[in-house]
């Protein structure tokens, strides 16, 4: 199954963003979202890209339909499917990490949210 999550854009640079995810910082390709997409807008991202800009009007409803599914039992799919969404760039350092706390950031996000891998 394919899922986007969203997420926040930071700080956009081109065709390239820094989005937050509960707290983790990914950069996120805008190429194919296709629609306008600027500082404070939300966005659902596939595996680094930004595939959908999210309506004003449907964030809150969006955040927390998302929140709920983080929520849930880590055996459920679709719970899953969301944990790996948000592990899926981890090849790719957040802005600013070091080397050497590579996924540090990945594992702190997983831990918080109660999720064992």
């Amino acid at each position: 199954m394919c899922l986007g999550v969203p997420g926040e854009i930071k700080e956009i640079d081109g065709h390239e963003a820094v989005a937050d995810f509960w707290g983790v910082e990914r950069r996120v390709r805008l190429d194919i979202v296709g629609d306008a997409v600027e500082e404070g807008d939300y966005i659902l991202n596939h595996v680094g890209y930004a595939i959908r800009k999210i309506p004003e009007s449907e964030v809150e409803q969006t955040m927390e339909l998302f929140e709920t599914m983080l929520d849930a039992d880590p055996e459920d799919m679709m719970a899953d499917d969301m944990i790996e969404e948000l592990e899926a760039n981890s090849g790719a350092p957040a802005p600013g990490a070091q080397d050497d706390d590579e996924g540090d950031e990945d594992d702190d996000l997983l831990e918080e949210l109660g999720i064992d891998v």
